[in-house]
């Protein structure tokens, strides 16, 4: 067995787009955007040797997008939805976990981090509780991605996906129409400046950090060139008013970010916007519109609470992922520890 960086993008994609569930987390070019944000990464390729020795350098069994994250809080490695295994033999949640992890704590004391995070994408169970458990991992205080997520199945035709909707969804999608509500769907690196203004609008109204404009575009730029992101935009009377950036990878589409101004909240774009959104996913062939994030049923006040139940009222349902792992390998990692268990519960999550 051995572990080696993969350098060459179709043996990275060949691998990573034919595991499912599909998450561009683990996507070549979420690593570029990473790098181009200055992080340092790695893509890790797990090697078992063929049996029959055909293979002199192994067969490719998982991989694995590391990011290294330097935060004032603490400096840690990071492998969002990672990694991803093949279905071989005692390979995934047995012995190519722990082979990978025990990889990452020696590449870890080199660059001088203070604990490893792993959000795996893993359905939460007692297996995959106890696979981390038993190597020492223990329940991240914060979540890196969102980790309840809303997903639609999209195969079927529009009037069954429309028929499946919150009568509501349905009503509020023809009024937008009736209003005269239009949405554009594009590529122009312009257009993220018009993104970034709805999305800032939308963080100082409902008090969250956003991300930074250099963040957006770098993130447009990572998955632009080969058609895997849109800028999707409501115009409404020759104003923008609601806005959606929208990653397509593998088999799915995925509501990164979104945003829409609160001075028109009696028109309903936001609804109009997704819609399409899914009627363009589904032009694209994609079979899943992953919503992202949502709150807890049992958390009320939760602050994406009102933002899930409009989630909801396009059908679907929701996916428990197991919550990020971290494995401590310093005493400093407390005080990261503090700081993130603090941000959350101010956060009110």
């Amino acid at each position: 067995m051995e572990i080696r960086e993969i350098k060459d993008k179709k043996i990275w994609e060949e691998f990573v787009a034919a595991r499912k569930p599909h998450t561009f987390l683990q996507s070549w070019n979420w690593g570029e955007f990473n790098a181009a944000m200055g992080e340092k990464i790695w893509r890790l390729g797990i090697y078992e040797q063929s049996a029959n020795g055909e293979s002199p350098i192994g067969n490719l069994v998982g991989a694995a997008l590391i990011v290294k994250v330097a935060a004032r809080r603490g400096t840690f490695l990071f492998v969002p939805h990672g990694p991803v295994f093949i279905e071989h033999g005692t390979w995934g949640m047995g012995h190519g976990l722990k082979t990978f992890v025990d990889y990452l704590k020696e590449l870890a004391h080199q660059e001088q981090c203070r604990f490893i995070r792993i959000s795996p994408i893993l359905v939460k169970n007692k297996r995959s509780e106890n696979s981390f458990k038993e190597l020492g991992f223990r329940q991240a205080p914060i979540h890196m991605h969102a980790e309840l997520l809303w997903m639609l199945d999209i195969a079927p035709g529009e009037e069954k996906l429309l028929k499946d909707m919150r009568k509501t969804t349905r009503y509020l999608i023809k009024k937008a129409q009736a209003d005269g509500v239009t949405v554009i769907a594009t590529n122009d690196p312009r257009h993220i400046l018009i993104f970034n203004n709805l999305y800032e609008s939308t963080a100082e109204r409902q008090h969250f950090k956003a991300f930074s404009r250099d963040y957006l575009e770098k993130e447009f730029g990572a998955f632009a060139p080969e058609n895997q992101i849109q800028v999707f935009l409501a115009e409404y009377h020759g104003e923008f008013i609601a806005g959606a950036m929208v990653v397509f990878y593998g088999n799915a589409a995925f509501y990164h970010q979104g945003a829409s101004l609160n001075t028109f909240k009696k028109i309903p774009a936001p609804y109009l916007l997704q819609w399409e959104i899914i009627r363009e996913a589904k032009r694209r062939g994609m079979e899943i519109y992953n919503f992202w994030g949502i709150a807890p049923d049992d958390k009320p006040a939760h602050p994406w609470a009102g933002l899930s139940l409009f989630k909801k009222g396009f059908g679907g349902s929701a996916e428990e992922l197991l919550p990020a792992q971290d494995l401590v390998l310093s005493k400093r990692y407390w005080f990261t520890y503090g700081i993130e268990r603090l941000r959350k519960i101010k956060r009110g999550l």
